[in-house]
């Protein structure tokens, strides 16, 4: 049997309404099927998704299934699959996503001929019946590029704003490397440091057009709608962002970016953070005070005149706190 080419990550939980058509939809990659490898990863699911999984696998000329029997959360079960990879190129995909058939085939072979570490793409955001097409935040396409120069302009939104690590593919040098892990245990905002790792240590990359990836927002069970102590993760993540830029041998020039991330990030979780309950609520604010105490006085105070008043306003009371000026 021919050897997989690209090998497809896909971590879940709790998917069984989902989970059926994210995994028809890599039937259809490929012209050969055997181009593709499916490495599933059950983390802890108590409905169906497991079962779901191991008859699909069937289907696959490469397959494995891997069990958690409880949840990691969804940076170390995609670790998980780094560790199963074959081919010269691996993508991810979520338990409620789905691809246009061919995606893949396209991917790798712009990947191959771009000779570029990792392609990302555009996405198509479904909400119930509404279907919105998000565009990849990067001016120039099909063409190869420093990841570095991606990372500004400070005060737009640039390529490390779009960290969806399913909205794209990558080569397996990317593992080799060691830019392909993310930050274990971390239950939110995981891909967060990943992103910004990658674009300062990967070589080559290129923002390029493909079938579409379907991204499904609304899902109930999301973390993007769940406000419980997992929530609590996006300080820790971004925190581990300042860290990887500040060990960064051009920090100074990245760093006000950085700042610029935490603090809109930091307003929006702020403003979510009023639909916890209190006691979660507290621990939100207090871990974003502590987060916005470690900000260089002079880039944060830069960050905070180039956001709209909304978002200076909310800061306020936690940078008061923090000791940062609002």
């Amino acid at each position: 049997m021919r050897s997989a080419q690209v090998t497809a990550i896909l971590p879940a939980k709790d998917a069984e309404p989902y989970i059926g058509t994210t995994l028809e939809t890599l039937l259809r990659q490929f012209d050969d099927a055997s181009a593709l490898k499916l490495i599933a990863i059950d983390d802890g699911s108590t409905d169906g998704t497991g079962d779901i999984m191991r008859a699909y696998a069937e289907r696959f000329a490469h397959a494995e299934v891997l069990v958690n029997a409880r949840p990691s959360g969804l940076a170390t079960a995609r670790n998980q699959g780094l560790g199963h990879v074959e081919g010269d190129a691996f993508c991810f995909i979520d338990g409620d996503d789905w691809m246009q058939p061919r995606r893949l085939q396209v991917l790798a072979e712009q990947l191959q001929a771009l000779d570029c570490d990792f392609l990302r793409t555009d996405h198509v955001r479904v909400r119930g019946q509404d279907r919105r097409l998000v565009r990849a935040p990067h001016p120039w396409r099909g063409i190869a590029a420093s990841p570095r120069e991606a990372i500004l302009p400070a005060d737009d939104k640039t390529m490390v704003d779009y960290p969806y690590a399913w909205a794209g593919i990558f080569h397996r040098r990317v593992i080799d490397e060691g830019l392909a892990a993310f930050p274990d245990g971390l239950f939110t905002a995981e891909d967060r440091p990943w992103i910004w790792r990658l674009h300062l240590q990967a070589s080559r990359f290129a923002v390029v057009d493909a079938p579409a990836i379907l991204y499904r927002r609304g899902v109930t069970t999301s973390l993007t709608q769940v406000h419980d102590r997992r929530q609590l993760d996006f300080a820790r993540a971004m925190a581990q962002v300042l860290e990887i830029v500040q060990q960064d041998a051009e920090a100074e020039r990245f760093l006000p970016k950085a700042v610029q991330t935490v603090l809109a990030l930091s307003s929006h979780h702020i403003v979510r953070s009023r639909r916890m309950d209190p006691g979660l609520r507290r621990d939100m604010r207090r871990s974003i005070r502590g987060l916005l105490a470690t900000l260089p006085v002079s880039d944060a105070a830069r960050a905070l005149a180039r956001l709209d008043g909304s978002r200076r306003r909310v800061l306020a009371r936690s940078l008061r706190t923090a000791g940062r000026a609002a």
